[in-house]
């Protein structure tokens, strides 16, 4: 899943439109935890932008939400797979860029009045029902439901208002010329249908030994692509989180009391899963949908599968997905079925209901109660987080206290030989290279490349502990010798070996190509052979990932006709286009206003970004990395076991 999710990485960190969104709280598939964005707990600040400032809370609040978020959409995460995507780095980035723009809002004195948030309250998605307002009565109860109140929601639509404003303002003069909408259309609406063999290089056994002198004429001729970059050493002392945890005593009562200030933490919200068959009346005869839907109901009654029932009869946006409306989208329909459902025991089924525009039955495939975990189950939850946390607070106190002594006597070794810690050398390292297990980040090297000839650094926080460093020597970059890369040499050699291979094996199959062996051929040599039938300039096509050449190709090769071989960076391809739809100017007219709001909003999004990035370097952003590492450490704990 990491791998999916890593080649749609832009869908995981949203535009900065939706990072404007983020205000808004998502109350329909996230309850609770935005509603209390910014209350209760420490005051104290992770961020600071200007006079702008981050609580603690509000940043574990925001990353506890966008956990939630993703859990619902992916199902299954990790503490490891959430650390590997920069989770908490992103979420803590989109709050200080929009902290930006409230800051710029406040110098502009823009704000927004009651009848704007009484407008947005109005046309809110998770309060629209058939296409109307819920109703105050409705929009009250729908918060309730969800543990947020009306002031915590109210301002929230207040604060993505101001935002919006902001940012119009902002963007105001961005144009976009008529070339530049007709470029972007043809882009977007260029389609053809391809298809493609390809190998890749790994695919290709390899094991001839190599020659030495190959590999020595290989580098002669490479030199340049061989370089060794500037190098650091320093002297260490590391703490580790889960080397302290012995020393840590816990009593029961803290962990009560713990539980008891973190209640929220451990409550479990209900959960109510549901599948709709819905037979709408479209200007048929009323009777004859509802023997028809008469009729539905008796298959399932005689145990017909559901799911199939609702691909088949089912006439609404969820029959494809056999009728299932989720854990949070049936919450959307009409008062009646939500009645209907709420009454359902998990495995039933309901009888038929009779709707203004149709009929519907519904089946509750899942149903556990709202609870809060009792305490006993808790325990080893808490038992785990209080460790986690007194352990990094021990080791912060250590490592502080050394470093203030290590300053004093302007020598760590002599500092720590006196507290009794260990010190060790780094050995050369590059900037940002892990540093064993317990840095992958390499925040300790990258620590180092800030630091003078034996200056002592401040705390260095990572994931797994906190360090202190001092910086002993440096090596400027320079030209590698053989022998310093000579492995790498072998490993290039081998894998341009590969390719040529790959390549020749395509040209041998591309000679015995016909309009109808590809299934054939592919079989033969081994080659993957897929089928696009839509691609467009820029779409990732499998394991070819983005190809410019593989673009041009599809809108200019002849129907049918086999390219010649195409190179990606693992391998190579042939590929032949069956089908080709173009943009044409008649259509272009016609859409050309959502096209020119298309790409203006493009523009925008990537004006904002070098905006922000520009004004986060003026206005001196300041983070507080031990108290984020220790938010992050406590919003991280319950994902400690999840698999």
């Amino acid at each position: 899943m990491l791998k999916t999710m890593r080649k749609n990485i832009k869908a995981l960190k949203p535009t900065l439109w939706i990072v404007i969104a983020t205000f808004i709280i998502s109350i329909f598939v996230v309850w609770g935890a935005g509603g209390r964005l910014g209350e209760g707990g420490t005051s104290n600040t992770i961020a600071t932008i200007a006079k702008e400032h981050i609580s603690s809370d509000a940043y574990f609040q925001a990353l506890r939400t966008r956990l939630e978020s993703l859990k619902n959409e992916f199902k299954e995460i990790n503490r490891t797979f959430i650390e590997q995507l920069n989770i908490p780095q992103q979420v803590l980035e989109q709050m200080i860029e929009q902290a930006l723009i409230f800051a710029l809002a406040d110098d502009w004195i823009i704000r927004a009045s009651d009848k704007e948030v009484a407008d947005r309250i109005m046309s809110f998605p998770g309060l629209q029902q058939d296409g109307k307002f819920v109703g105050f009565e409705e929009y009250k109860r729908r918060l309730q439901w969800n543990r947020i109140s009306i002031s915590n929601f109210e301002n929230s639509l207040r604060k993505d208002i101001v935002l919006n404003k902001t940012v119009q303002i902002l963007t105001a003069g961005i144009t976009a010329t008529r070339d530049e909408i007709w470029e972007n259309y043809e882009k977007t609406k260029d389609t053809a249908k391809i298809e493609y063999l390809a190998l890749e290089k790994n695919k290709i056994e390899f094991e001839k030994k190599l020659e030495p002198a190959e590999v020595q004429a290989y580098f002669e001729k490479n030199k340049d692509k061989y370089k060794i970059p500037e190098k650091r050493e320093a002297a260490y002392v590391f703490l580790k989180n889960n080397d302290l945890k012995k020393e840590i005593e816990l009593s029961e009562s803290e962990i009560e009391k713990y539980y008891k200030d973190n209640t929220a933490q451990f409550q479990n919200p209900e959960k109510l899963k549901v599948s709709r068959i819905y037979l709408p009346f479209a200007n048929k005869d009323k009777a004859l949908v509802q023997a028809e839907a008469q009729s539905v109901l008796a298959k399932v009654r005689a145990g017909d599968d559901f799911a199939a029932l609702a691909k088949a009869y089912s006439k609404d946006d969820k029959a494809n997905a056999g009728g299932d409306w989720g854990l949070y989208d049936w919450r959307t329909l009409a008062q009646n079925e939500q009645d209907t459902i709420a009454k359902l025991e998990a495995g039933k089924v309901s009888d038929l209901v009779q709707l203004d525009a149709g009929i519907a039955i519904f089946n509750v495939t899942e149903k556990e109660a709202a609870a809060t975990t009792p305490l006993a189950a808790a325990k080893p939850q808490i038992r785990t987080i209080l460790q986690d946390q007194k352990a990094r607070e021990l080791a912060a106190e250590r490592i502080t206290k050394l470093g203030k002594e290590a300053k004093k006597e302007k020598n760590l070794e002599s500092a720590a030989k006196k507290a009794g810690f260990k010190l060790q050398a780094t050995g050369l390292l590059k900037n940002g290279q892990a540093l064993e297990d317990f840095d992958p980040s390499g925040s300790i090297s990258a620590a180092i490349f800030n630091l003078k000839e034996k200056e002592i650094s401040s705390p260095i926080y990572t994931y797994g502990g906190v360090g202190l460093a001092e910086m002993k020597k440096s090596e400027a970059p320079r030209a590698a010798t053989f022998d310093e890369v000579k492995t790498d040499v072998e490993n290039d050699v081998t894998e341009t070996k590969k390719k040529e291979t790959a390549l020749a094996k395509i040209k041998e199959a591309r000679a015995k190509l016909t309009d109808k062996n590809w299934d054939d051929i592919a079989q033969k040599y081994k080659f993957e052979l897929k089928t696009v039938n839509e691609h467009k300039k820029e779409q990732y096509i499998g394991i070819i990932g983005e190809s410019k050449d593989i673009d041009n190709l599809a809108f200019t090769l002849p129907l049918k006709q086999v390219s010649e071989p195409v190179e990606f960076e693992n391998g190579y391809a042939l590929i032949r286009v069956l089908d080709r739809k173009v943009a044409t100017k008649e259509d272009f007219e016609k859409e050309k206003e959502t096209e020119t709001a298309n790409l203006l909003e493009l523009k925008k999004n990537k004006f904002l970004q070098a905006y922000l990035t520009k004004l986060k370097a003026e206005k001196g952003v300041k983070i507080k990395y031990d108290l984020f590492l220790k938010i992050t450490q406590d919003a991280l704990s319950r994902y400690e076991t999840e698999k």
